[in-house]
This record gives structure tokens, C-alpha cells and sequence, in this order.
């Protein structure tokens, strides 16, 4: 999960991991949650969504209502749009194909784009921002680097699964399937590539990709990940690392909202009739 399956590690990156098992909670799982971190070196949040290892049936039956708490909405997400297998393929593809299956499920009229991915993508994007507050009020350790995080590596998240979902108004229910399935093997930054590509918005994407580069390769410096780390909302003005992360994030911003607002196809008319209502 993280930058491991978004295909962007940098010498700071956490290994962060999900045990998933095919199958109801109950199951006797080997090895656990404390053995893969005693391999990786790397425990997982005692608090995040990680710390346990995650069964099947809750992720894809439990979709909204009180049971899809906020680690369910989040591990859900996270499975979609930014994992890859590291073993246990056959597992990982099953239970894709088995969330994909929910969110396209007869009972649903096959809406282009479907509304139920993504009010679904939406929501976690809001559930996120939402968080960011959360957490700061909890304390203001990590404030710069979730900041920093947020205006980037969140909005590519979000982005690379926005935009496919968008997308899939071009095809019919079983096509648009095949189309998601496709979109979804891809790390999100390739996804967002096509996205640029496809609605002939070369030179925004070439900003927008270029920003986001600059920013995984600035994480990959200690000096500029430890500077992020001491920044809090209220030293934030004094520190050039934090400036420079804000830069950054603009700069990428500017690029989607460019793409989503302005390019010559009908992407921008998806977004306005269905990206906020």
C-alpha cells in the first residue's frame, strides 16, 4: 500500500502492508500482522487501518451505512486505487473483482459514469480533508508533512480514481467494467497520464506530472522530509521547506483543475453534472 503500490518509493517511505483474507472475519490468519512486521522491519499505526489484518465480506458488503466505518471506507479505497500484490495475486485480484462486482451490481440501473464508484471516491477524498482537521486537533505533531501530503500525494490519489471513473460514461456496463479493471492495474499516476492524453491536454499534464515528480523526488531528501516534519500551523510561514511543498501543490492543482475544467472534450461537462451533486 502507499508509495509501494503507487510505484513512488522514496528512502523515507513507510512499508506500509494489508494482510487481506478472502473470506468472513474469523478466520485463523498466518501469518499475522506482527510477523510481517517483524520481516519488514515496519509496524503498521496501532490506531490505522493496517494494524489488523482485513477480511473480504466487510469491505465488499458493508458499502455505506453504519458498518462502513471510517477504517472499512479507507481500506476499501486504498485496495482500489493504490495496492498491488506482493503475494497472494490470485487473492487480491478476487476481491477487486468482487468490490468492482458490488459497485456494479444488477440491483444498481448502470449509470454513466457510475454514481455509486463515484460518490464512493468522492467521499473518501472529503473523508480525508475531513481527517486532516481531526488529526490536528488531536495534536500537532506531522502537521507540515500531512499538509505537504495532502495538496499531492492525496490529490493524485484521489485524481486516479476520480478521473477513470468519470471516464467510464464513454462505455456500456460490461466495457466500462473491463475499463475499470484495466485503469485500476495501473499505478494512479499513469492513470492520470491517459487522463491527459485522452482529453488532449498535453501540456497541463506535463505540468502536473512534472510538480508531482518534483515533489517525490524532494521526499526522497531526509533534510527536506525532516524539515516538513517540525513544521505545525503556527511556525509554518518561517519554513522554506513548507513553502516550497506549497509551490509545489499548486502547481499540480492548477494542472487538474485545468484538465477537469477546461479541456477541449467532455470531461468538463461530466464533472459539472455529476462531480459535486
Amino acid at each position: 500500500m502507499g508509495s509501494w503500490g503507487r510505484a513512488e518509493v522514496t528512502s523515507g517511505s513507510d512499508d506500509d502492508f494489508m494482510i487481506l483474507i478472502h473470506g468472513a472475519e474469523g478466520s485463523a490468519v498466518e501469518p499475522g500482522v506482527d510477523e510481517v512486521s517483524e520481516i519488514l522491519k515496519h509496524r503498521p499505526s496501532k490506531e490505522g487501518p493496517f494494524a489488523a489484518p482485513v477480511f473480504s465480506e466487510k469491505l465488499v458488503q458493508h458499502i455505506g451505512l453504519d458498518p462502513d466505518d471510517n477504517k472499512n471506507l479507507t481500506r476499501r479505497m486504498l485496495l482500489l486505487l493504490e495496492s498491488v500484490s506482493l503475494t497472494g495475486a490470485d487473492v487480491h485480484k478476487r476481491v477487486r473483482d468482487e468490490l468492482l462486482g458490488r459497485y456494479f451490481d444488477e440491483s444498481i440501473k448502470p449509470y454513466r459514469p457510475p454514481r455509486f464508484l463515484l460518490n464512493d471516491v468522492v467521499r473518501y477524498w472529503r473523508t480525508i480533508c475531513v481527517d486532516f482537521a481531526g488529526k490536528e486537533w488531536e495534536g500537532p505533531e506531522k502537521w507540515g508533512l500531512r499538509n505537504a501530503k495532502l495538496r499531492t500525494s492525496r490529490k493524485i490519489l484521489f485524481a486516479g480514481g476520480l478521473l477513470p471513473t468519470l471516464e467510464c460514461s464513454r462505455f456500456d456496463s460490461s466495457p466500462m467494467r473491463r475499463y475499470l479493471e484495466a485503469q485500476l492495474a495501473m499505478p494512479p499516476t499513469d492513470r492520470i497520464a491517459q487522463a491527459f492524453l485522452e482529453n488532449r491536454a498535453i501540456d497541463e499534464g506535463a505540468r502536473t506530472l512534472r510538480a508531482y515528480d518534483e515533489f517525490v523526488g524532494r521526499m526522497n531528501d531526509a533534510t527536506f522530509r525532516e524539515d516538513l516534519q517540525k513544521v505545525n500551523r503556527d511556525n509554518a510561514t518561517a519554513s522554506e521547506a513548507f513553502a516550497e511543498a506549497c509551490g509545489i501543490g499548486k502547481e499540480l492543482q492548477s494542472g487538474l483543475l485545468a484538465l477537469l475544467h477546461e479541456a477541449p472534450t467532455e470531461l468538463p461537462r461530466l464533472v459539472r453534472d455529476y462531480a459535486i451533486f
